[in-house]
């Protein structure tokens, strides 16, 4: 992936609409990465990313080192047995996903096949990191789903606690992940942006090509910034 097509993707720069960067988490307790999705930036201001991933898009993600889904594997080992790295499609409709600087969560918008829109998704992470390339984050297990009618619900408690267990996450680290939750909740409640911004109606260009996932991947960036 070169860097054509940028403002600049480091110290601040901008990418523009229909950029392809990287979207990327480091695996809990490393340094290493172990998701990597390719995406195209919707829009990139100094208040949101917004960033499409397209139906088909050839992501990394761990799996078991005997090739099983993570999610099927039993919460008690699931975090202690041994992982290992794949490449694959990203099933079912895409995903728009919107992150706002400094803030410990990004909102991700799912819809159906035919475009029915589905659910609003708040994946509590790390804030994200900026390099040329993309940016990179932190997944904190906890996550909360937010429905048309403004209701909403917590995900993945069971890992939260399980993480935690395992040692993946201190009992400080966890609290702050909860009080993020927690901040979470109340721009639901108030329906802040982005729910009330109106992204559901949002579509994406159709000339859009579906970016490729690079060999290097999992390059360390030689800048990063906030």
């Amino acid at each position: 992936m070169t860097d054509a097509g940028r403002t600049d993707g480091e110290g601040g720069g901008r990418w523009v609409p229909g950029k392809p960067i990287l979207w990327r988490y480091r695996a809990n307790g490393s340094t290493d990465f172990h998701i990597c999705r390719p995406v195209t930036v919707v829009q990139d201001t100094a208040d949101l990313l917004a960033v499409w991933m397209a139906p088909g898009t050839e992501c990394v993600k761990p799996v078991m080192a005997d090739g099983s889904p993570v999610h099927r594997e039993p919460l008690a080992t699931r975090y202690t047995r041994p992982r290992a790295l794949r490449r694959g499609r990203w099933a079912g409709a895409g995903v728009l996903k919107l992150a706002r600087p400094g803030e410990p969560w990004s909102v991700w918008l799912f819809w159906e096949p035919d475009w029915s829109f589905r659910n609003w998704y708040v994946n509590l992470e790390e804030p994200r990191t900026r390099w040329s390339g993309g940016v990179d984050s932190e997944d904190h297990f906890l996550d909360l789903s937010v429905y048309q009618d403004r209701s909403w619900r917590w995900h993945d408690e069971d890992e939260f606690a399980q993480a935690q267990a395992v040692g993946l996450m201190s009992a400080e680290r966890a609290a702050g992940v909860r009080a993020a939750g927690r901040r979470a909740v109340a721009v639901i409640e108030a329906w802040g942006q982005p729910f009330s911004d109106g992204w559901e109606h949002w579509r994406p260009d159709p000339a859009w090509p579906v970016p490729e996932l690079p060999t290097d991947w999992d390059r360390t960036p030689a800048h990063v910034s906030s």
